[in-house]
């Protein structure tokens, strides 16, 4: 079992540790009969899993509840529970989360109580459209756009890298709604999938397999009141969502880190050479303490990012901003690490730790890539003196 002595850090409060110990019975117990063959299939059935269990009430707030709020610890440690188990089932969570992660915070009553409960329940499938060809970090450079036509407004143009693209029932999307230059021009909305005009243009592979698409809007009409929020605050929704969900994909790195360390202990442990376990060379005992320093440092930037958000602070941009580079950075080493231990084992298609060096890799890119991360932070610490 993985160290859980962190659950007793003051980040915490009781029902948090009770809720991470409980998904780790459940993920131990649940998520190996659920086939990977055919990954569109292995996201439907894990989004069906975890919301027949009760998980993704905390992915998405009840709208029965006016004053609901999203736990960011509870997400992180989700999260990280989850990638410690299965890399797919972080993924399946995370969207149901980040997809719907506008309407819980912004969202009207009347998109909330569309929408929400059924991402809760695992019956809808959700996706964050943000992305485009020419406009990946650079949000403000969006070309997209949504012109006003009485009761609707019209989409124009693409989106790419969208998780979920294709098997998603609704999109949060953001396009350019006003004549007005950069971040201040766009808005955001809730699009469901299958309208006309709307189709996923191409399915995009990746090192590991997740379900990911571009998808193209032409003359696609949506009604006004599919706007979420207010003309031109697309930008702010953006911010918001991700200043929430930032850290939580920095916790998934963690999982997987925590993954390698364990599978790395039980290698040095078992594997013998000369008569004796690797875990007596003093080399080995080396890399071992690199990965459990390196998982305990990102652990804490992690926890206290969820918790100041939970505590009130109005936005956690350095915080969530460090906890993604460091934790992303360092387990993407304490991987490596895992795999040189593992020797060729390590590289063999299908071995755990080759599962998750292909896993690690995409986390330093979506998200706010690691340099956008440094900016970031940067510019944090210059406009604090």
């Amino acid at each position: 079992m993985a160290d859980q002595s962190f659950l007793s850090w003051p980040f915490f409060e009781a029902e948090h540790a009770e809720m991470a110990r409980k998904l780790d019975d459940w993920a131990a117990s649940e998520l190996g009969g659920i086939d990977h063959g055919d990954t569109d299939a292995a996201c439907r059935a894990l989004v069906a899993a975890l919301g027949k269990a009760g998980w993704l009430n905390h992915a998405a707030v009840d709208p029965a509840e006016p004053d609901g709020r999203l736990d960011v610890r509870r997400l992180c440690l989700i999260r990280e529970t989850l990638a410690r188990h299965d890399g797919l089932a972080d993924f399946a969570f995370a969207m149901q989360g980040l997809g719907t992660g506008a309407l819980s915070l912004f969202g009207t009553r009347a998109q909330r109580e569309e929408w929400l409960p059924l991402v809760r329940r695992g019956e809808a499938i959700s996706a964050f459209a943000l992305t485009e060809p020419a406009s990946g970090s650079d949000v403000a450079n969006s070309t997209m756009t949504a012109t006003r036509d009485g009761d609707d407004y019209i989409l124009n143009g693409e989106k790419t890298w969208i998780s979920n693209g294709g098997i998603a029932s609704v999109y949060t999307l953001f396009a350019r709604s006003e004549d007005m230059p950069g971040a201040k021009g766009l808005s955001a909305f809730v699009v469901p999938a299958g309208l006309p005009g709307f189709e996923v243009s191409e399915r995009l592979e990746t090192i590991a397999p997740h379900p990911l698409a571009t998808l193209r809007f032409t003359e696609c009409r949506i009604p006004v009141s599919a706007m979420i929020g207010k003309p031109g605050e697309g930008f702010k929704i953006a911010m918001s969502v991700l200043d929430v969900f930032r850290s939580t994909v920095a916790a998934a790195a963690l999982g997987f880190a925590r993954r390698a360390l364990d599978e790395s202990l039980d290698r040095v442990r078992k594997r013998h050479v000369q008569g004796a376990p690797l875990a007596e060379l003093q080399m080995v005992q080396g890399h071992i303490a690199d990965m459990a320093l390196d998982i305990d440092a990102s652990a804490l930037l992690v926890y206290r990012a969820a918790w100041a958000k939970d505590s009130g602070a109005a936005r956690v941009t350095r915080e969530a901003a460090m906890a993604k580079l460091f934790s992303t950075e360092q387990a993407q080493k304490v991987i490596d690490r895992a795999v040189q231990l593992h020797g060729g084992d390590g590289v063999r298609s299908g071995a755990v730790v080759e599962r998750l060096y292909r896993e690690i890799r995409a986390l330093r890119i979506y998200e706010g890539a690691s340099d956008v991360q440094r900016v970031i932070i940067a510019r944090q610490a210059l406009d604090a003196r």
